[in-house]
């Protein structure tokens, strides 16, 4: 049996979001022209993003990464967020980018943000490739958007179930059978 049996239909081909990472790369680059912004990935979800994000970035950055939880090995997030891995360098005073595969209900991005934002940088701005907003539970501002979605269960590109997916090149909706065991 193969991953491509478990989807159902592809939603965004790898050609739309090459596109669309380019197009964010540019708006990153433009803006933050003489600054060295730190963007700080958010695995594991974003981390194929994250890589093809930066080589599309033309000032100088660097990166690092945290990894928080709110789901588990769930489809819906529980609410309680855990951080897993922290930052391994000082925010304060820096141009922060939080770069993310997905903005779905909001909670754990804004956990993160608050306790970012405890952290002093110069600034913080949120990043996006694929936004989900009827599953919005929390108002957050998007600087770099990528992609609406709707409220479907997606994989690839970063984006899993139960750790699986995650390689997939095109963003594809899971078949409810999968997830619904």
């Amino acid at each position: 049996m193969s991953m491509n049996d478990d989807i159902r239909s592809v939603l965004i081909s790898r050609e739309e979001i090459e596109k669309t990472v380019a197009r964010i790369g540019a708006e990153i680059s433009r803006d933050y022209a003489g600054k060295e912004p730190m963007m700080i990935s958010v695995l594991k979800g974003a981390f194929i993003f994250m890589a093809d994000l930066v080589r599309h970035v033309t000032v100088p950055c660097s990166v690092d990464f945290m990894s928080v939880s709110s789901y588990g090995k769930g489809t819906r997030t529980s609410g309680e967020v855990q951080i897993i891995k922290d930052l391994d360098t000082n925010i304060e005073g820096k141009h922060v980018i939080v770069v993310e595969d997905i903005l779905d209900s909001g909670v754990t991005l804004s956990y993160l943000l608050e306790l970012l934002h405890a952290r002093r940088p110069a600034s913080i701005a949120l990043c996006a490739l694929f936004d989900k907003p009827k599953r919005h539970k929390v108002e957050l501002e998007l600087a770099y958007k990528g992609i609406e979605v709707p409220d479907e269960f997606i994989v690839g590109y970063g984006l899993d179930y139960a750790e699986k997916y995650r390689n997939l090149p095109d963003v594809c909706v899971l078949k409810p059978e999968v997830y619904g065991k």
